[in-house]
């Protein structure tokens, strides 16, 4: 048995290999390698562009990191 690595280079690509494997009912797995756009929740993409708001608008603290650690 052998082991195949590819690197679709975008969604378009990703889509024919899944579909060319499950028709010749060939198993594999899929990883992901790094998150991706819409690889994160509305939810918390939402929680974090309104905490980055926040900041910016001065309702934010900053931390020294020398001092954490204290």
């Amino acid at each position: 048995m052998e082991t195949f690595i590819v690197h679709p280079k975008n969604n378009e690509e990703r889509k024919v290999i899944k579909a060319f494997l499950e028709a010749l009912k060939i198993k594999f797995e899929n990883f992901k390698n790094k998150p991706e756009e819409g690889d994160y929740s509305p939810e918390f993409v939402q929680m974090v562009e309104q905490n980055r708001k926040n900041y910016k608008a001065g309702k934010g603290i900053e931390i020294n990191l020398d001092e954490i650690w204290k």
